[in-house]
């Protein structure tokens, strides 16, 4: 997209607060998150936890800014010499629609990797193991205000084959596939409860008989946006949940499980920058394969 060029149905007015519809502060911070231009790298995690921020805050090797605002943590710093942020978007899917479409408002093209927790819905999977999203089961509404119900929530392939080269330098144990994104946790995800009836009790099997890998509540509406912004997008998962068995991860093997997700999600960031680097030197706008090999022989 050229400089100054816009999507059809963009909103063109959006740079003038005074338009009513457009919660836009007088200020140059913006309204959720509480920040401003030049606060936010543009290589970002976005873990949904805001306690998970400050424990990722410890990874980086400095720190230029701390906030925090409602449940939307940041954390700016470096980390292996890149410039990174860290922002929680809290659960679900609107809240994510609020992070992103703020962080947009402040950055030139970001870069979203998504670090969280998932379930399981594949009998293979085990508790601790790690799982990239190749696109996401958009069940929730809140893309379908952005896009047709037909529209496909898919990740960026450079993040997809970043998170992929992070698990393997990392040597953790990973699964690759679509990801079903939910509304809820209770029974927007099949699981029963006892004083309320759900409509679709038999979900989860329904999407592992699709080969749906895991759920979770956030992939689809980040991967829609950052399509729609022309951004690149991924998600790793850590699996909390075992579907299948009815297992459920705790005490040392959920703080590994997190561990193991943010470490590859930082990995991914440093492999993602590593892909621009090669981009830069080949003079293109698209990461191949053969980048890499180039790059190593010069």
């Amino acid at each position: 997209m050229s400089e100054g060029e816009v999507l059809p149905n963009a909103e063109t007015r959006v740079d003038s607060p005074r338009d009513r519809r457009i919660a836009i502060p007088e200020g140059e911070r913006q309204y959720h998150i509480g920040l401003g231009r030049g606060d936010l790298a543009e290589y970002i995690l976005l873990p949904g936890d805001p306690d998970r921020t400050s424990r990722i805050a410890t990874r980086l090797d400095s720190i230029e800014l701390e906030h925090q605002h409602r449940e939307f943590a940041t954390v700016t710093g470096t980390f292996r010499g890149q410039r990174v942020s860290v922002v929680s978007t809290g659960i679900g899917t609107d809240n994510v629609e609020i992070v992103v479409a703020e962080i947009l408002a402040i950055t030139e093209r970001p870069t979203f990797i998504r670090v969280g927790s998932c379930g399981a819905l594949q009998p293979e999977m085990h508790l601790g193991d790690l799982v990239i999203t190749t696109g996401a089961v958009r069940l929730e509404s809140t893309t379908s205000f952005f896009v047709h119900d037909g529209y496909p929530a898919v990740a960026d392939y450079e993040a997809i084959t970043a998170l992929v080269e992070a698990a393997e330098r990392l040597g953790h144990r990973y699964h690759v596939g679509v990801t079903a994104t939910a509304p809820g946790f209770f029974g927007a995800q099949g699981r029963p409860i006892p004083q309320l009836p759900i409509r679709y009790p038999d979900l989860a099997e329904d999407m592992a008989r699709q080969r749906v890998m895991n759920f979770e509540m956030e992939a689809s509406a980040l991967l829609v946006l950052a399509s729609l912004a022309r951004c690149r997008a991924g998600v790793v998962c850590a699996v909390y949940a075992n579907r299948t068995t009815g297992e459920f991860v705790g005490g040392a093997t959920k703080d590994a499980a997190e561990a193991a997700c943010v470490d590859t999600g930082l990995e991914g960031l440093i492999v993602l920058a590593e892909m621009d680097a090669q981009k830069r030197t080949a003079s293109t706008d698209r990461w191949r394969p053969s980048l890499w090999t180039t790059t190593a022989r010069t």
